[in-house]
Order: C-alpha cells, then sequence, then structure tokens
C-alpha cells in the first residue's frame, strides 16, 4: 500500500493567532459587562442583546483559542492525528451559537416590539460607539488569519457581525434620543437576529461537511479518476474516499488496479507521479493507494464500505 503525505501550506507567524485571539477575549469581556450594566440602566433590548452576543463572542473567542493550542499538540498513539480537527470542531460550535442566538433575539424582539419601552438613549449611543471601536479592533486583528483558517474565520464572524449590530444599535440610540422612535430598537434588534443566521449558516454548513467527511465542493471525483486511469499500466482507479481533514490537509485514499503484475519500485515510481499530479493540480497533500492486480471487487469510483 503506498501512502505519502506533503504540507503545502504554511503559516509563517502562527504564535501570532493565539495573541490576537487573547487580546480579542478580554476586550470583548470588558465590552460584554459595560453593556450588560448600561442595558439593565437604559431599559434598551438592543443594548442588552448587543451584551448577549458581545458574551457569545467572549464564549466562542475562547472555544477558538483552546482549539487553537489543541491543533498544535502532536499525534500520539491513542491520537494518530492528533488534535487536527479542533479548529473544524470550535468553527461548527461558534456557527450553531451564532444561529442560536439569533434565534432567541427574535423572539426577544418581537415581545418587546408589542410592548414598546423608553429608553436612555444616550447610554446607548455612547456604549455602542464602545462596542464599535473594540469589536472593530478585534476584526481587523482577526482578519488576516481569517481567509485561511475556518477557526479562525468563525471567530471573525462573531466580532464582524458583533460590530454591525453596535453600528445598528447606535443609528438605533440616535433616532430614539432626536424622534422618540422607541419601537426602532426592537426593529434594530430583529434585523441583527437575521442577520446573525444569515452570516452563520454557511458556516455552519461548511464545517459539517468537514466533519462529516464530505468531499470537498471544489474536488471533482470523476475528473481525477480520469486522469489517473490515462497513467500508464493503470487499468482502473476504485473505491475512491476524499476528504477534508482540516484546513491544511486534504486525503485521498484509492484502489489501483493495474494491467500488469508490476515491481514494489515500478509502483512506487506511478506512485510518487499521481501524488504530484493530485498535490499540483487538486491541492491534495494526502494519498493513500491500494494497489492491485486482478483483485475480485467491486470496481466501482464510490463503494459503501
Amino acid at each position: 500500500m503506498g501512502h505519502h503525505h506533503s504540507h503545502s501550506h504554511t503559516h509563517a507567524h502562527p504564535d501570532l493567532k493565539g495573541r490576537n485571539l487573547f487580546i480579542s477575549i478580554l476586550l470583548n469581556i470588558a465590552i460584554t459587562i459595560a453593556q450588560v450594566v448600561g442595558g439593565l440602566m437604559s431599559g434598551s433590548l438592543a443594548l442588552l442583546s448587543d451584551a448577549l452576543h458581545n458574551f457569545s463572542d467572549v464564549i466562542s473567542l475562547i472555544i477558538s483559542y483552546v482549539a487553537d493550542k489543541l491543533s498544535k499538540r502532536k499525534a500520539s498513539f491513542q491520537k494518530t492525528f492528533g488534535y487536527k480537527r479542533a479548529e473544524i470542531l470550535a468553527a461548527f460550535i461558534n456557527a450553531a451559537t451564532l444561529i442560536i442566538v439569533a434565534v432567541l433575539l427574535i423572539i426577544e424582539a418581537i415581545e418587546r416590539f408589542q410592548n414598546p419601552q423608553e429608553i436612555e438613549s444616550n447610554l446607548v449611543i455612547w456604549l455602542s460607539l464602545i462596542a464599535i471601536l473594540g469589536n472593530g479592533f478585534s476584526v481587523l486583528l482577526l482578519k488576516k488569519d481569517a481567509e485561511s483558517n475556518m477557526n479562525m474565520k468563525s471567530a471573525y464572524l462573531h466580532l464582524l457581525t458583533d460590530m454591525m449590530a453596535s453600528v445598528a444599535v447606535f443609528i438605533g440610540g440616535l433616532l430614539m434620543k432626536y424622534y422618540q422612535l422607541f419601537w426602532v430598537d426592537s426593529v434594530l434588534t430583529f434585523a441583527i437576529a437575521v442577520y446573525l443566521i444569515w452570516m452563520g449558516f454557511d458556516l455552519l454548513k461548511d464545517s459539517t461537511k468537514v466533519l462529516m467527511l464530505f468531499t470537498p465542493d471544489a474536488t471533482p471525483i470523476n475528473k481525477i479518476v480520469d486522469e489517473i486511469n490515462t497513467f500508464e499500466s493503470i487499468k482502473n482507479v476504485h473505491h475512491v474516499h476524499i476528504w477534508q481533514l482540516n484546513e491544511d490537509e486534504i486525503h485521498l485514499e484509492a484502489h489501483i488496479d493495474f494491467k500488469e503484475d508490476i515491481s514494489l519500485s515500478q509502483f512506487d515510481v506511478i506512485l510518487h507521479k499521481i501524488e504530484d499530479f493530485l498535490l499540483d493540480n487538486y491541492g491534495i497533500n494526502h494519498v493513500n493507494i491500494q494497489p492491485e492486480f486482478g483483485k475480485d471487487d467491486a470496481k466501482d469510483v464510490i463503494v459503501q464500505d
């Protein structure tokens, strides 16, 4: 059985991820405390909703921080892959909490819209400004890593949506202060919640696909099989599995039926050609091939194990 793996993705400053997450955690703890106190004093549901979202940010950032640390641990006999999937699991949890928080906000917004209350708008305005600045700084800290890491993206989305929510609360505070439109507080809360669901769904879907070992969307199995079938001495490629382990690794496992009873050294030459082809064209960097000759088994591309 031929086996190979290589890592084509590198991170120049992996230590900065943890540091930036830790700074964001401290900022969001401070913002949450300020908003809870301010929301209770002012009577603003939007501000309390924003505080609840900020608290979910703190939880999500802590989860992301722990997952980042776990992902760096080495493999062992009991954990042969190490904790490579910790960040994907964190992304799934964080995306799910985004949607749960959003549903709770919608319920509260509907109840408050039916019974609007007068709100101390000055406190709402100033606290929302503080939240905008704090979350904005956190967003900038995580933006770069969010482009290439699902775990960091989940934390980034929590912060980005919270910053947008704070902008909405700020606008609502101004409308309540100058136009006495207190119902705006509930409408903005509802809008924030819908936005959270929209942002969280894609990430939940993507992380679920990875956890369920689904083939990555950009990896065309039939095309890959057809191209490998054109290699010299290869009769048939079958029993194929392709899955994404984490942000850096895409695995391919397959059985290859050869036209002739070739030697191991000949197989190694062909294997290296397959590995280079898959890495260069599809980013598949972990290849596991089972060579066969005249074996009586199912020759379908996809075989149910």
